[in-house]
């Protein structure tokens, strides 16, 4: 293989095309949910990570939000239980609970929260559960009945403002305290909808949803159409026309929650693509698709 160098003017003209992003956003709110096969490949995890520790490096006050379907799928294989998904959630009876909350409160988290400490970040974990950070309902769909999945109406903003302003990266796991009983069953929330409700209490700078796909294709069938920037205004024709399909619906629906409270801009980046975090913020093209509010424009 050929040996890659990069030039000291290089880095160095690499670092000073990231100066004013850096300065833009020292001391603002960036919200990243982390996931999909990013938080399977250990190389895209590592630069996960690192993107992370430098986020909060310079300054960027970082709140991490995961999820761990692949785990929660491979646990619940272990004791032979089937999955079932109900219009794309995951149907959650008391069994899955239990599984939910022991693999993403436990062992994903504290996983996360132990490589951002190698990395030489401070991180710190939480679930919904911890000083009541998430409060959720039980989320009714007109599919059918999603058993323990929650809808938060709820987020404890001080416990995250607490945490970050003691310098430590906040960690979250998506399982929230239930307010519909007396007993307060814990509930599975979905991590993208988590991101942008936390996002939206906490007055974030940026949503960013880390996926499996390089953005908003206006043909899904040619990866080079991508839609770098959109506004918000655009969202309903978009589904409308089909160009926004499938899986991809329940992304815009967090962009649209997360703008409309006062998000300045939300991103859907390909989370496959090393050190997507870095090229998405720091460069002056990107690598997403960001969605504006109406006045808001240029990549930044």
């Amino acid at each position: 293989m050929k040996e890659f160098s990069v030039s000291n003017e290089d880095r160095a003209q690499v670092l000073i095309q990231a100066l004013p992003y850096i300065q833009k956003f020292m001391g603002k709110t960036i919200v990243v949910k982390y996931g999909g096969n990013a938080m399977i490949n250990e190389d895209l995890k590592s630069a996960v990570i690192q993107d992370v520790v430098l986020m909060a490096c310079v300054g960027i006050r970082t709140v991490l939000v995961h999820g761990g379907g692949p785990e929660i799928e491979y646990m619940l294989r272990k004791i032979g239980k089937e999955s079932r998904f109900v219009n794309g959630l995951r149907y959650t009876d008391e069994e899955t609970m239990e599984i939910v909350q022991m693999v993403l409160a436990g062992k994903v988290n504290k996983d996360i929260v132990s490589l951002i400490q190698q990395a030489g970040g401070q991180a710190l974990g939480l679930c919904g559960l911890d000083g009541g950070l998430l409060q959720a309902r039980r989320l009714v769909s007109f599919e059918g009945d999603l058993g323990l999945v929650g809808d938060i109406s709820t987020v404890k903003t001080a416990v995250l403002e607490d945490v970050l302003e003691r310098g430590y990266i906040p960690v979250i796991s998506t399982v929230a305290q239930g307010i519909d009983d007396a007993a307060g069953h814990a509930l599975n929330i979905n991590a993208d909808t988590a991101a942008a409700r936390i996002a939206a209490d906490l007055g974030a700078e940026k949503l960013i949803l880390m996926t499996d796909v390089r953005g908003i294709l206006k043909d899904v069938k040619d990866p080079d159409s991508l839609l770098q920037e959109i506004q918000r205004s655009e969202l309903d024709s978009l589904i409308k026309e089909g160009i926004v399909s499938k899986g991809m619906i329940p992304k815009v629906d967090c962009c649209r929650l997360a703008l409309d409270a006062g998000v300045r801009k939300a991103h859907i980046i390909d989370g496959r693509i090393p050190h997507a975090l870095l090229l998405e913020l720091f460069t002056d093209e990107g690598i997403g698709t960001q969605v504006v509010n109406e006045g808001g424009t240029s990549h930044e």
